[in-house]
């Protein structure tokens, strides 16, 4: 694996790291990430709360993607996040 490549997943795996510290610290699960939790409670909450739905557009818009924590909230149950020798168990 060359330098950049190693880089880039290292920036990827510290970043992925401080959303899952960031929504730790604000009451959420030590190992999601707080795009996939905002997802959980703007979308598929049986009765969504106001607040989760405005850092749901907050989130989205951010990242220029209108599925950006759709797509989270899917990494996370697939455990795209993990790397390969725990996805195989």
């Amino acid at each position: 694996m060359d330098i950049k490549r190693k880089l880039t997943r290292y920036g990827y795996h510290v970043l992925i790291a401080i959303d899952q510290l960031f929504n730790a610290l604000i009451g959420g699960a030590a190992d999601e990430t707080l795009s996939s939790r905002t997802y959980r409670g703007a979308v598929l909450a049986k009765y969504p709360r106001k607040r989760w739905r405005i850092w749901y557009r907050v989130i989205n818009a951010l990242f220029f993607d209108a599925n950006h924590c759709k797509t989270a909230y899917e990494s996370e149950v697939k455990r795209r996040q993990y790397p390969a020798e725990f996805r195989e168990l």
